[in-house]
């Protein structure tokens, strides 16, 4: 079974920084595409970034220059580095875990953590 852990959420000003962690285990982490979505209240879940088990990345274009993902094989642990964050920023974020790309990018990912809130005062 596979279990995604967040961590790294929580209440910073506009223009600050934080760094998303999800730790992963019950899978061969290295052979699966990652990540990071997001959902407001009142708005539809988001995909932020991803990367592929080759390294490649991809961004929302409303993050592009800001936030940067990354993975570790050998600690099984995704990241998401968010640097001058917005309001807008503000929602729950969730990592996510398959080995087809196509469905993280549908939004229909097999592997879902239980998110965690980032919140960006003005």
């Amino acid at each position: 079974q596979v279990t995604l852990v967040e961590s790294g959420g929580g209440l910073v000003q506009a223009g600050g920084s934080l760094r998303l962690s999800c730790a992963a285990s019950g899978s061969i982490f290295s052979i699966d595409a990652m990540g990071w979505f997001r959902q407001a209240p009142g708005k539809q879940r988001e995909l932020v970034a991803g990367i592929k088990t080759d390294g490649r990345t991809n961004y929302a274009d409303s993050v592009k220059g800001r936030f940067t993902i990354s993975r570790d094989n050998a600690e099984n642990t995704l990241y998401l580095q968010m640097n001058s964050l917005k309001p807008e920023d503000t929602a729950v974020y969730y990592c996510v875990q398959d080995p087809n790309w196509a469905r993280i990018v549908l939004g229909s990912a097999r592997y879902w953590g239980q998110g965690t809130q980032v919140t960006v005062s003005s």
